[in-house]
């Protein structure tokens, strides 16, 4: 089983992204976005270097505050 962030676009480079969540930022692969690829500042499901969907942004948010918890749980506080 995977477990994805969702991230936040916040530049695009010709067939790349480069994607921002919880201080971790990645540089992800649009091709697998055909002709719809997403925007700066939308949500998206990054899978082995490869963009995957658009996330909507309050899903998204979501995702980013439940393991924003499970991280401070961990980390014991």
């Amino acid at each position: 089983m995977c477990l994805t962030v969702p991230m936040r676009v916040e530049e695009i480079d010709g067939p790349r992204a480069r994607c921002e969540a919880l201080g971790e930022e990645r540089w992800a692969n649009l091709m697998l976005m055909g002709d719809t690829p997403p925007q700066v500042g939308e949500y998206v499901s990054i899978h082995l270097g490869f963009v995957q969907r658009v996330v909507p942004e309050t899903e998204a948010l979501e995702a980013q505050a439940l393991f924003a918890e499970i991280a401070r749980t961990l980390d014991g506080g």
